[in-house]
């Protein structure tokens, strides 16, 4: 069992890995290379190794035999399959927090979506925000129910589907972060129906827009 340092380490790493892999430095199909990575983040291989076996657990790398890790290729099937487990558990989740967040996390995440929605429109999403305000949300919501299984697989389902999301679909910027506010205003308000209605809706037309995107590739 990793010691508080180690484990600190680990998530830094962990976190650095994970937005190479988010935003595209690190290519699907791509082998990564431990020694390399732990050169390029100035650290020492053993916090590297357990960053990419927490990943590895996550699904967004496969173990190719002696070859190493690799990052994950995600299709489209992956991508609904991990939505459609969403979907199913979500809004039950948000029904079960309603009530249950802290007034200053709901105070947080209204402040990061105002920030998002101050963007100059047109600009490009700012990926880091986009992710942070999917994180706070998705994330406070299912640790609010205090099941630690339920909040594992959505954690990971959510990791599947942030590979496609807001950078597959930038115009959905401004919409997801209303969405996101429907949700927070139902949780925050105690009404349970209501944010699992929101939550439903919201990933409802997340699954909507990648599709459309699709049929006019």
């Amino acid at each position: 069992m990793l010691n508080a340092p180690d484990k600190r380490l680990a998530l830094q790493a962990y976190e650095q890995i994970l937005e190479l892999i988010l935003g595209g430095s690190a290519k699907p199909g791509e082998l990564v290379n431990e020694r390399r990575l732990a050169d390029a983040l100035n650290m020492s291989r053993t916090p590297v190794r357990d960053a990419l076996l927490m990943l590895e657990g996550e699904g967004l790398l496969l173990r190719q035999g002696s070859r190493g890790l690799q990052v994950k290729q995600m299709r489209i099937e992956d991508y609904m399959d991990a939505l459609q487990v969403r979907l199913l558990l979500e809004p039950a989740v948000a029904r079960m927090a309603a009530g249950k967040l802290p007034a200053a996390t709901i105070a947080a995440l209204r402040e990061q979506i105002a920030e998002a929605l101050a963007q100059a429109p047109g600009q490009p999403a700012d990926r880091a925000l986009v992710r942070d305000i999917d994180e706070g949300l998705h994330g406070a919501i299912s640790d609010a129910v205090e099941n630690q299984q339920l909040s594992s697989i959505i954690r990971t389902m959510r990791r599947q589907t942030q590979m496609f999301d807001l950078r597959a679909v930038p115009e959905r910027l401004e919409d997801t972060c209303r969405e996101h506010l429907e949700i927070l205003d139902a949780v925050e308000a105690g009404n349970g129906e209501a944010a699992a209605q929101a939550m439903a809706a919201h990933l409802s037309r997340v699954r909507d827009s990648i599709i459309n995107r699709l049929a006019r590739l």
